[in-house]
């Protein structure tokens, strides 16, 4: 990946996260109602149907079906439903608009030279996102877990102060659930971002492929999962805050 894309990104991101987390740390709601998702046999913004995933969006947009609390009574997985799952997020609208966004910064910053300025340009950089985010998906969350038996779930954990959920957040890069329910090394999203970096060099411009533009990638894609998990943990703390704000219900009560 360019770098200076890959920084964009970065900021980009971090901006973001640096608005979602202290809005967060200001206010903790009660347990039980800070925007917890609930079990429902009807899938709904804020609920969790009884397959063990979710309908939940990120910001109104970003897919986020792969969130659910409550890990104890949470399903596990079979294969056929993280392949089901995967192709459900990495296809939605609200991902496409993502996708969007990445095109536009990297036609902004002029990565890729090699693909031009104007609408084809654009629509280059647009596919080249579009592949590389569904490759990805699909390693981390599918590819993967399956035959490893592995959740590739992020399991919310909803209480506790800001340090002690930033740390379990961060950690959930390095270990995960097994279907078993064991904790495990999470060799889906570092063995799957690794994968997917290493097949760029298939199809991106000649050059970037290069083993360092290879490990670049694989510990950005690492990094922004890794900021992604955390705007996860703390989302639903925010929406709920918004919506007292506003005097509406939050979500889920």
């Amino acid at each position: 990946m360019n770098g200076t894309l890959a920084r964009s990104i970065v900021v980009f991101i971090i901006g973001v996260l640096c608005a979602v987390v202290p809005s967060a740390a200001q206010q903790q709601p009660p347990p039980g109602q800070s925007g917890t998702p609930v079990q429902s046999d009807t899938p709904g913004e804020s609920g969790t149907q009884q397959s063990g995933t979710s309908d939940h969006r990120l910001f109104g947009t970003l897919p986020d079906f792969l969130t659910v609390q409550d890990a104890d009574n949470v399903p596990p997985l079979t294969a056929r439903e993280k392949f089901d799952v995967t192709i459900r997020s990495s296809f939605d609208w609200g991902q496409y608009l993502f996708y969007g966004g990445i095109a536009a910064i990297s036609q902004a910053s002029n990565a890729d030279p090699s693909f031009g300025q104007g609408a084809l340009g654009y629509g280059k950089r647009y596919a080249l996102a579009a592949v590389d985010g569904t490759i990805e998906n699909f390693f981390t969350t599918a590819l993967f877990p399956a035959p490893l038996h592995q959740d590739p779930r992020y399991y919310r954990l909803g209480e506790g102060g800001l340090v002690h959920r930033s740390g379990y957040a961060v950690s959930r890069i390095f270990v995960t659930r097994g279907d078993n329910r064991h904790i495990q090394f999470n060799i889906s999203e570092l063995g799957g971002s690794g994968i997917s970096a290493a097949l760029y060099n298939t199809y991106h411009p000649a050059s970037d492929r290069s083993v360092s533009n290879t490990l670049e990638s694989w510990w950005m894609q690492v990094g922004y999962d890794t900021i992604f998990i955390m705007i996860r943990e703390f989302w639903p703390d925010v929406q709920a805050k918004l919506h007292r704000h506003r005097g509406e219900a939050p979500p889920g009560s």
